[in-house]
């Protein structure tokens, strides 16, 4: 993975042909790797993307005495049977957000768990109060100290409860869902999340024992089970990676074939794309986007599954800046994903943002310029809208865009995008670095 010592540089303005193969989901995969923990015996998981958060995820849990064996550069096996240590290392917390999932796993297999404070991108609050009202609920005693979280089941261990979340959180369910695999009795979940990777975690608990219902609505139940065992598990197909990729047809035109998806879990952003007059065919696990025409201008409200994705919101931005007329982009979940506009207007792009409301009047063209990245997501679109643009971008700070992307510049490259990653200049990494 790429640190602050390299960029991506685009030569934009040329269509996309030929076929992206897409593969395992981020946000699925940073839920199962720590779940891999409450498995006493051998998980082998499969379909794994070769991302820097996952390759973060393999380091933590080797650091607590995991063996980890990667079996090839997309399928590990996890033997978690010898851990004795609870307590997760600070220096790898703090550069992902999804590291708190070990809380759940921990405390649910092994009573108790430490945990700091997690890092990853700044989208503003995002507080894991949820998080600790659930693992109250099944009787844990939960702390927050000194950047820390210290969570301990009573004695006689975490019992099941009814959990109602406040507001629909996929990490609160997904940690919740983790913490009561193990508990003694029911519990359920109410107002969960609706993920596809919350069903993913599910099924992959199941597969290892568990004995959970209901997930991919809004109740889920978890009936305790003593133990979980060995088994294999393949991760699915990445849902925004596949809805990037489409974006990216969108932007710079052309005719590509998005292989390994679930064509419904796309079902949100191809009806997007399809109102602003791109073509979408589905065939199986396969999804051609074919775009010809000028785009057209929509609105878009970020929500929950099955809502619009708010992982997909700055990349339809991107090329709702190219789309004729003014659109509306509503961000329902974050209160800070617009970070990225000020970088989008050194393009050209017209984008005015009012609290959690972006009005998009559509330009002609965008030309490229020196960018850099402020998180996973922004970062990506960056790359839609410089393979639309005119000229060069270059794209800083990439290191941001290696947490959810597997094989990016390749997977662009293949579809005859001219795009390379390069080693920045020293002062380039130096005022990358102290930018933090």
């Amino acid at each position: 993975m790429y640190s602050a010592l390299y960029k991506y540089v685009i030569h934009g303005g040329k269509p996309l042909f030929g076929e992206i193969e897409i593969s395992g989901a981020k946000n699925a995969a940073v839920g199962i790797l720590p779940a891999a923990l409450m498995v006493d015996g051998v998980c082998r998981i499969e379909n794994v993307p070769q991302i820097s958060d996952v390759t973060l995820s393999l380091d933590i849990l080797s650091a607590l005495g995991a063996e980890v064996r990667l079996v090839n550069k997309n399928t590990v096996e996890i033997d978690s049977r010898h851990i004795r240590n609870f307590t997760v290392p600070d220096d790898l917390c703090r550069k992902m957000r999804a590291s708190y999932y070990l809380i759940g796993a921990l405390l649910g297999r092994f009573g108790r768990a430490q945990v700091s404070m997690p890092g990853g991108c700044n989208l503003g609050v995002r507080p894991i109060d949820l998080h600790i009202k659930g693992f109250e609920k099944l009787g844990a005693t939960v702390d927050v100290m000194g950047g820390f979280v210290y969570a301990t089941a009573p004695e006689s261990g975490l019992r099941g409860s009814t959990i109602y979340m406040d507001q629909v959180s996929v990490g609160a369910t997904m940690n919740v869902m983790m913490a009561a695999a193990m508990a003694k009795g029911l519990t359920v979940i109410e107002n969960a999340a609706k993920e596809p990777h919350i069903v993913d975690l599910a099924n992959f608990l199941n597969t290892m024992g568990a004995h959970i219902m209901g997930a991919g609505t809004d109740v889920i139940k978890v009936r305790g089970v003593e133990r979980l065992h060995g088994g294999t598990y393949s991760i699915i197909p990445d849902q925004i990676e596949a809805g990037t990729y489409m974006a990216c047809v969108a932007a710079a035109g052309g005719n590509v074939l998005i292989k390994n998806v679930i064509p419904k879990h796309m079902d949100c952003i191809t009806s997007k794309l399809e109102e602003m007059g791109v073509e979408i065919r589905e065939d199986g696990d396969n999804i051609r986007v074919i775009r010809k025409h000028h785009l057209r201008r929509t609105n878009v409200k970020t929500m929950p599954y099955p809502g619009f994705p708010t992982d997909m919101q700055p990349q339809i931005t991107a090329c709702l800046a190219l789309a004729r007329g003014t659109s509306m982009v509503n961000e329902g979940i974050w209160d800070n994903r617009y970070r990225y506009v000020d970088e989008f207007k050194r393009m050209g792009a017209r984008i005015q943002v009012d609290g959690k409301v972006a009005v998009v009047e559509g330009v002609e063209r965008l030309s490229g310029a020196p960018l850099r990245a402020c998180d996973l997501r922004a970062g990506a679109a960056m790359v839609v809208a410089g393979l639309a643009a005119k000229g060069t971008t270059e794209i800083g700070e990439i290191h941001y865009i290696e947490r959810g992307y597997d094989d990016l510049v390749g997977k662009l490259r293949g579809v005859g995008a001219e795009i390379t990653l390069i080693a920045c200049p020293d002062d380039d990494a130096n005022s990358a670095s102290s930018a933090g």
